[in-house]
C-alpha cells in the first residue's frame, strides 16, 4: 500500500477549513487553549461532527493523513 504525505494544508483543505499558513496558525492560536491535554484530538469540542469521524478514522486506521493529524494535535498542545 503506497502512503501519501499529506501537508497541513492539505489536512485542514481536507477538514473544509481555511487553509493558507496564516489561517493555519491562527486556527492553532485560538484552539489551542481549547484542548484538554487528557483526551484525543477528535474529542476537542471545536470540531463538527464531521470533522471528529474524519480525525477519529485517520487515527484508528493509521491512515495516510495520521501523520498530519499528530502534527496538529503536537501544535495544539504545545
Amino acid at each position: 500500500m503506497e502512503m501519501h504525505r499529506h501537508s497541513l494544508e492539505s489536512l485542514f483543505e481536507q477538514l473544509g477549513l481555511p487553509s493558507s499558513a496564516d489561517d493555519i496558525n491562527r486556527f492553532i492560536h485560538q484552539h489551542s487553549s481549547q484542548l484538554d491535554h487528557s483526551q484525543p484530538i477528535h474529542r476537542a469540542s471545536f470540531w463538527t461532527t464531521s470533522q471528529s469521524e474524519f480525525l477519529k478514522e485517520a487515527k484508528k486506521e493509521d491512515a495516510d493523513w495520521v501523520e498530519v493529524v499528530d502534527q496538529l494535535d503536537a501544535l495544539l498542545r504545545a
